[in-house]
């Protein structure tokens, strides 16, 4: 039987400095990081193991003040087994080195808090024939060993798309792949532009948003853009204008978590149908109950936002050409856009 070994993962909070609202330590730190309850946040506070600004705090009850920066050290659970798992998804290009997946909407790239299977690893594994990997065996056959910076194995994920965006993934089938691969995303020549559609008309309609991204300090399975936060940049063109909303491909410079939908929403142009960045609401045009009723409609037939990931381009690690690949609309996302079209076009 094998034994689990205890980590640690170090998390870093800043306050923010108009933040008003007084919570207890503990509540504020557990609104904000990931995977950790409550409980555990509360005995780390009585161990010893925060500190606010710099000094060791011992009481769960001290209430976090705007400015604070709040250091964790939280214990980690042990990464779980995953079981191959025959569910169906598109390839659109295998070699011996890589597969291209068009991700569909709703299946996770990876398992998690709140969906242990039905991701795409669980049917990445069934397709190469690997049964399982877990914590004494993490090597699966046919997938490269990937994991995160909390442990958790993660085979042959090299990138990752929101679980409800559609479009192109790359997944490695050795480590020496895996590298090559990520190398290119680090120094930032992996080619990937997304189609979205948006509430509004953004001005200039061809732009670069370059805005830092960090966690929302409000809540924590959201982001923001924060001081403080991660560079991210995204450049963007305005592909089609209709009457209330526009069809735009973005490109990233950077790969930050959510990154489109937050830099969209923080220049008042959300996705539409993005239920966690407030693309559910009627952000531009008239509020009759006639367009309530039509965009409820829509959102029916696409509960997600409307985001799809089009093409991806980078040099394969085996032969040194450019590989490029691109994949239309999902039937959902261009269902809307043709509504729109007819309904609300020019």
């Amino acid at each position: 039987m094998g034994t689990s070994v205890s980590s640690e993962s170090i998390v870093v909070l800043e306050v923010p400095e108009d933040y008003r609202a007084g919570a207890r330590l503990d509540v504020y730190i557990a609104r904000l990081a990931e995977n950790a309850s409550r409980t555990t946040i509360q005995r780390g506070i009585r161990n010893g193991l925060v500190e606010v600004n710099g000094r060791a705090v011992t009481k769960p009850s001290v209430t976090a003040q705007a400015g604070d920066v709040i250091r964790c050290r939280l214990p980690l659970p042990p990464p779980t087994t995953i079981v191959a798992e025959a569910l169906p998804f598109e390839i659109i290009y295998e070699d011996d080195r890589l597969i291209v997946v068009n991700k569909a909407a709703g299946m996770p790239v990876h398992p998690g808090p709140g969906h242990r299977s039905g991701t795409l690893v669980n049917a990445l594994l069934h397709h190469v024939g690997c049964p399982k990997v877990c914590p004494d065996l993490p090597a699966p056959v046919g997938l490269s060993t990937a994991h995160s910076a909390r442990g958790t194995v993660r085979p042959g994920i090299v990138h990752r798309l929101d679980k409800d965006t559609t479009g192109l993934i790359v997944v490695a089938k050795d480590d020496e792949t895996h590298r090559k691969i990520a190398c290119q995303f680090h120094r930032r020549t992996v080619r990937r532009t997304y189609l979205a559609i948006l509430w509004g008309k953004p001005e200039p309609p061809a732009g670069r948003i370059d805005a830092p991204i960090g966690r929302d300090s409000r809540d924590r399975k959201k982001m923001a853009v924060v001081l403080g936060g991660k560079r991210a940049v995204t450049r963007y063109e305005t592909v089609e204008t209709l009457r209330h909303t526009s069809l735009v491909r973005c490109r990233l410079e950077t790969g930050r978590t959510h990154q489109i939908r937050v830099h969209v929403r923080h220049v008042g142009h959300p996705v539409v149908g993005d239920k966690t960045y407030r693309g559910q609401e009627l952000r531009a045009g008239p509020r009759t109950s006639h367009r309530r009723a039509f965009f409820g409609n829509l959102f029916q037939v696409m509960p997600r936002q409307a985001l799809h990931a089009e093409t991806l381009g980078f040099v394969h690690p085996g032969t040194g050409v450019l590989a490029e690949f691109t994949c239309d609309l999902p039937a959902d996302m261009q269902h809307v856009l043709n509504q729109l079209r007819r309904i609300e076009g020019g």
